[in-house]
């Protein structure tokens, strides 16, 4: 087992799933609501940048309303409607990377802490391919106020899972959202490689180490 490690966390997309599994069923949706998504994706840019807040969604809203002028408590609704509830249906469709739960199961089993930290709601993806039940936390970075690469949600999901960031293995597919923000917050950092770093086996320096399936991964971890 890796030393010192008492717990491993995971980011979901992209880090629990292949990214173009979704893509690939959503070009109808996204072109129906392209305005809404050139919006969103300007407002989400500017919160990967914000400070933790008080209210992330009443926030969010905000900054949507004014782009949109349209009242934040409607902008709030679009949000919910359109990209929380409206991809929930997308992902009862996509499976996990192969052997992600059974690796993820085998570390629980090991008795090290399951944590899973996204920057969208986990409940957006139901179970999370039965993954949602090994956790002994789940949580959103919405809900902490702040999006990754911020440390505060690295160090919210450090206080649930009762531990120091030093203990903690983060999991991602993002150098910047998800290694360098677990890096700075104190934890160590392991990147899935995909595409083709995958292909050529281009490892990311800025990680602990880099890993191309969830079996290589297990054995990186408990061995």
């Amino acid at each position: 087992m890796i030393e010192g490690i008492k717990a491993v966390a995971f980011d979901i997309d992209g880090t629990l799933y292949p990214s173009w599994k979704l893509f690939i069923r959503m070009p109808v949706y996204f072109f129906r609501h392209i305005g809404f998504y050139l919006k969103f994706n300007k407002v989400r840019d500017k919160l990967h940048r914000t400070a933790p807040l008080g209210d992330f969604f009443e926030y969010q809203a905000r900054l949507f309303g004014a782009i949109s002028k349209i009242p934040a408590s409607e902008a709030k609704k679009l949000i919910k409607q359109i990209s929380y509830d409206g991809l929930t249906p997308f992902f009862r469709r996509i499976k996990p990377f192969p052997y992600a739960y059974e690796s993820i199961k085998a570390m629980k089993d090991s008795g090290l802490k399951i944590g899973i930290l996204s920057d969208f709601p986990p409940e957006q993806k139901e179970d999370i391919w039965g993954i949602r039940d090994l956790c002994d936390v789940c949580i959103g970075s919405e809900e902490s106020g702040a999006l990754k690469p911020s440390k505060y949600p690295f160090g919210i999901l450090a206080q649930k899972l009762n531990l120091k960031p030093e203990e903690i293995l983060y999991v991602g597919n993002s150098k910047k959202y998800d290694v360098l923000g677990a890096k700075n917050a104190g934890m160590k950092s392991a990147y899935i490689l995909t595409g083709f770093r995958r292909l050529f086996n281009l490892k990311l320096k800025e990680a602990d180490f880099s890993f191309k399936s969830y079996r290589q991964l297990k054995n990186i971890v408990l061995n």
